[in-house]
C-alpha cells in the first residue's frame, strides 16, 4: 500500500520516519470486493461431440488392431515364409550397396543427352507387352501417356495392417504425393475417397482374395490384369498398372499393390517406384542412372534424375499421344533448359 505524503515541521531524520510510518499504519486497509458468481454456463456442445468422436476412433482403433492380431495369428504358411523371403533380400541388397537413398548421387553425375535418353526409354517404351492372356517383358514403342486430372491417391489396407503401420504408411505417401507434384507441376494429393489411383497394401492371402476388388475399382479390367495381380510371384515386390478410356494416351485409374511382408526399406522402395511409373513413366532402362526405373535396384528411393523426367513429362510442350519421333527434339531442348546446357 502507498502512504500519501505527510507535510511535517523539521525535526530528527528518525523521528519524521517513525511518525510517517505510524501515519501508514493507521490508514484502514480497503477491504477486497466481494467476488462476482459466475453465471451457469450451457453445456459445451462441441466439446461433448468432439469427446464422441474421439471414443469412436479409440474404438475403431483397438477393433482394427483386433483384426489385425487375429489374421497374423492366422496367416498362411506362405504369408510368413514371405516376410522372412523379403527381409532377407532386402539385407542381401544392403550388404551389396543396393537400394541407395542420397537424392543427388555424387558419383553419378548426368548431362542433357542422357536425360533425354532416358526419358525416350522410360516414357515412350513399355516395360511389358500382351502376348494373349499372358505378359511378357519387352515392350516395344508406345505414345506418351500421362494424367490430365488431378491424381487422387487412396490407401487401402488389408486387416493385417495394424493401425500404427496404417498412420505411418498415410503420412508416407502423403509426403511423397506432394514431392511427385512439386516435381511434375501436376496436382498429386492423398484422399481419403474416391481416389483414382488406388495403392493397396495387402498380404498373401488378402491380395490372393483381391479380384472382385479389383473389379470394382476398374470397370472392365482385363482378367489378364486380375490374374497377375492375384499371382504375383514372389520376385516382384510390388506393382502397378494405369488404365485410360479406350485408346486414349490420357490416364484416368491406376491400381498399385505392395505386399505388407515388404520391410520398411523395401516397402519405401515400391511406394516411390510404382508411384511415379503410375504418373507415366512406365518402363524400366538398365542403362538409366542415377534412377528408380532400372531393375538393379541400386537406387532404393527417387532421384533427382527421375524428378527431371517427372517435369519432362508434365511440360505442357508434350501432348499425351506424341511419338518418340514428334517428342524427342522437344525432350532434348527441355532437358537442356532443366540442365543449363545449350543444346
Amino acid at each position: 500500500m502507498t502512504c500519501a505524503p505527510q507535510i511535517l515541521p523539521l525535526r530528527p531524520l528518525a523521528l519524521m520516519m517513525l511518525l510517517a510510518l505510524a501515519a501508514c499504519a493507521t490508514t484502514p486497509p480497503i477491504a477486497p470486493a466481494p467476488p462476482v458468481p459466475r453465471p451457469e454456463m450451457p453445456p459445451d456442445d462441441d466439446a461433448a461431440e468432439q469427446a464422441q468422436l474421439r471414443k469412436a476412433r479409440a474404438e475403431r482403433n483397438r477393433a482394427a488392431n483386433a483384426a489385425a492380431a487375429d489374421a497374423v495369428s492366422r496367416a498362411s504358411v506362405t504369408t510368413i515364409a514371405q516376410q522372412e523371403f523379403y527381409a532377407q533380400a532386402e539385407a542381401q541388397l544392403l550388404a551389396h550397396a543396393k537400394l541407395r537413398r542420397d537424392r543427388v548421387p555424387q558419383d553419378a553425375p548426368i548431362d542433357a543427352e542422357m536425360l533425354t535418353r532416358n526419358f525416350l526409354a522410360i516414357a515412350l517404351r513399355d516395360e511389358y507387352a500382351r502376348d494373349g492372356g499372358q505378359m511378357v517383358q519387352g515392350g516395344g514403342a508406345a505414345p506418351l501417356r500421362r494424367w490430365q486430372e488431378p491424381v487422387r491417391m487412396q490407401l487401402e489396407f488389408g486387416t493385417a495392417t495394424d493401425v500404427a503401420t496404417r498412420r505411418s504408411v498415410r503420412v508416407e505417401v502423403a509426403d511423397f504425393a506432394n514431392r511427385l507434384s512439386a516435381a511434375s507441376g501436376h496436382p498429386v494429393g492423398l484422399t481419403d475417397s474416391g481416389g483414382n489411383f488406388v495403392v493397396l497394401v495387402l498380404n498373401d492371402d488378402e491380395r490372393r482374395a483381391i479380384g472382385p476388388r479389383l473389379q470394382e475399382l476398374v470397370p472392365g479390367i482385363p482378367a489378364q490384369d486380375v490374374a497377375l495381380i492375384r499371382d504375383l510371384v514372389p520376385d516382384n515386390f510390388c506393382t502397378v498398372f494405369a488404365y485410360s478410356q479406350g485408346a486414349s494416351p490420357v490416364y484416368s485409374r491406376a491400381v498399385a499393390l505392395i505386399r505388407t511382408e515388404l520391410p520398411p526399406l523395401l516397402r519405401s522402395s515400391c511406394f516411390h517406384e510404382e508411384l511415379a511409373q503410375g504418373m507415366g513413366l512406365a518402363n524400366d532402362s538398365p542403362e538409366a542412372r542415377p534412377s528408380i526405373f532400372n531393375d538393379d535396384e541400386e537406387f532404393g528411393l527417387l532421384t533427382r534424375h527421375d524428378e527431371l523426367l517427372l517435369k519432362i513429362l508434365y511440360d505442357r510442350r508434350l501432348r499425351p499421344g506424341m511419338t518418340e519421333a514428334e517428342a524427342a527434339p522437344i525432350v532434348r531442348q527441355i532437358a537442356g533448359e532443366l540442365l543449363g546446357e545449350q543444346t
